[in-house]
């Protein structure tokens, strides 16, 4: 099966998504996050969103605009799924992704993530990481390791991530390039609705053939494990189960791969933490942490007040919306010192870049893996591997998707 007939290479809607959602320089929304902290952790009124969005006109119709600011902030709002609801992502994301986990409410988040947890074993991500992951990462250094150089975005931490989610769902190889696009034009519905709509349908139609195929199978892909998932009875329903793919998808495209260059970015800027990675695996799981910590793949998400509350003294009228600034927040000065430096030894406390509460990231132990699998994959492979003088000044940018655009590199073969 194939859906790739009319896959064009020259339309890259990566580019387009990237441009759109502020990634063109390397300006960087830090700066402002601090006065916006030091002034209140819960900020109030239209020009709040146009702050945080970064945006010139200000909206003042519909509902009231917050913004949290603060760790602390953002923790109550995430942590309190019965003050604070997800279902206004059914407005615009439902639209495209079908009602999926991103927009439910207790009881049923709780009914849907249990089912969809049984995909999500401990032992399904040991067997994942040795079968499929860490075969597959090597597969694509392979295609460049005696270069000497290059850049690292295009041929490997970009496609790497979304490359293992069709593995784990069985797709055929050849269907990877329109997959990579698709799942990007899906994630990009605010920048071209119809692409996206259009996606969305391409996905189902695809996943379709799929899930009927694979029901009653015991096979351990991951479409075969969600077609048999139950409890107590319960099976997922095929548009259950399509809006999953579907997350799945640009998550692969998006998150994991711009937190993976990040912390890859952090690390080859800091040469003695990088060696000292490198000569000290243990450290592996604390740099992951703090590079999430300091470069959030995605730094903002969004809820709505049910009822009239309070977040750090200030009052939240009924039907707000509150945006959860996640950069903010893992830069709050009152928790860690010097937030802004990257630092791999710095004391571990728990960042907010997986979000909190009910709906904490799903997919947050693969990430992990995957991270920690690539950026094993790259020491091992790559000796001496060091950014490119000769490409000038690099960095991460976006100001509401966080990576960096190119990573030129040297490695010694």
């Amino acid at each position: 099966m194939t859906v790739i007939d009319d896959f064009d290479p020259i339309d890259d809607p990566f580019e387009a998504f990237n441009r759109a959602m502020g990634a063109d320089g390397d300006a960087s929304p830090y700066p402002d996050f601090v006065e916006f902290r030091r002034n209140t952790p819960m900020a109030g009124g239209a020009e709040e969103l146009d702050a945080a969005l970064h945006t010139d006109e200000p909206d003042v119709s519909g509902p009231q605009f917050f913004t949290a600011y603060s760790f602390e902030a953002v923790q109550t709002v995430l942590g309190d799924g019965d003050t604070f609801t997800s279902s206004g992502y059914a407005e615009v994301m439902g639209e495209v992704f079908g009602h999926s986990i991103l927009e439910m409410d207790e009881p049923e988040h709780h009914h849907y993530r249990s089912l969809i947890q049984k995909a999500f074993t401990r032992k399904e991500m040991q067997r994942w990481e040795t079968e499929l992951v860490e075969p597959l990462v090597h597969r694509m250094i392979d295609q460049f390791v005696d270069d000497g150089a290059g850049d690292l975005i295009v041929p490997l931490m970009f496609p790497f991530p979304v490359n293992v989610i069709a593995e784990l769902m069985g797709l055929p190889a050849e269907d990877l390039p329109l997959f990579h696009r698709l799942a990007v034009e899906l994630i990009g519905v605010t920048v071209d609705w119809d692409k996206a709509v259009a996606a969305s349908v391409r996905l189902a139609e695809y996943f379709g053939t799929l899930v009927a195929e694979r029901r009653g199978s015991d096979a351990p892909d991951l479409i075969s494990v969600l077609a048999r998932a139950s409890n107590d009875g319960e099976v997922l329903t095929d548009d259950e189960i399509f809006a999953f793919l579907r997350l799945m998808l640009p998550a692969g495209a998006e998150t994991t791969y711009r937190s993976s260059a990040n912390l890859l970015f952090g690390l080859l800027s800091d040469r003695p933490q990088y060696e000292a990675l490198v000569a000290d695996r243990s450290l592996m799981a604390q740099a992951t942490e703090e590079g999430l910590r300091w470069e959030a793949p995605l730094l903002i998400i969004v809820r709505s007040a049910r009822v009239e509350t309070e977040v750090c003294g200030v009052t939240v009228p009924k039907d707000s919306a509150i945006i959860c600034n996640l950069g903010s927040a893992n830069h709050d000065e009152s928790r860690w010192d010097d937030p802004e430096r990257f630092d791999i030894f710095r004391p571990r406390k728990a960042h907010i870049a997986f979000a909190h509460g009910p709906h904490i990231c799903l997919g947050m132990h693969l990430a992990r893996m995957e991270t920690q699998v690539v950026m094993n994959a790259l020491m091992d492979r790559l000796p001496n591997l060091r950014l490119d003088p000769a490409a000038g000044e690099q960095f991460i940018s976006g100001m509401m998707f966080r990576s960096p655009p190119q990573m030129r590199v040297l490695w010694d073969t």
